[in-house]
């Protein structure tokens, strides 16, 4: 009965559970998958989709931004950044201008429209995000970031 449970939690089959068994990058996209799910559920409350609100994030902390610099944070294709832009624009959440220092760049900034939702959907995205922290002792989640860091480090450097 547990194997059967194990089997089916976060919408894992029993036969993706057996050949993932024991692949460490299957464990971290189901991680990563709950997360999104979870994020996107109380985005949709604001109208936002994650990689909106990801977006917002970054163009609030910044004086405004190319697509091609919010599309490799956001880590998404250029094609998918144009249509995040063009909704955020369409809802009022963005603006775009030339940018002074190239002719041929758009820079795109948050409106104060845009602040202000974001305002109010990083307070839940944050909740979730604490929600997450709060499964670990503080020693656990300082532990837990330093192996996803090393993780990182070493794909970064894997040849």
């Amino acid at each position: 009965m547990a194997d059967s449970a194990a089997g089916h939690g976060g919408g894992t089959n029993p036969i993706t559970a057996g050949v993932a068994a024991g692949r460490l990058g299957h464990v971290i996209k189901r991680a990563e998958q709950a997360l999104i799910t979870r994020k996107t559920h109380v985005l949709r409350e604001f109208g936002l989709t994650v990689p909106q609100y990801a977006v917002l994030l970054l163009l609030t902390a910044s004086d405004g931004m190319s697509a091609a610099q919010l599309a490799r944070e956001c880590m998404v294709t250029p094609q998918t950044m144009a249509t995040v832009l063009a909704n955020l624009e369409r809802d009022g959440l963005i603006e775009r201008h030339p940018s002074p220092l190239h002719q041929k760049v758009v820079v795109n900034a948050a409106t104060p429209e845009g602040r202000a939702v974001l305002a109010e959907a990083d307070k839940v995205a944050r909740r979730v995000e604490g929600a997450l922290g709060a499964a670990f002792t503080p020693a656990e989640r300082r532990q837990f970031e330093d192996f996803l860091e090393r993780s990182i480090s070493t794909l970064e450097t894997y040849s």
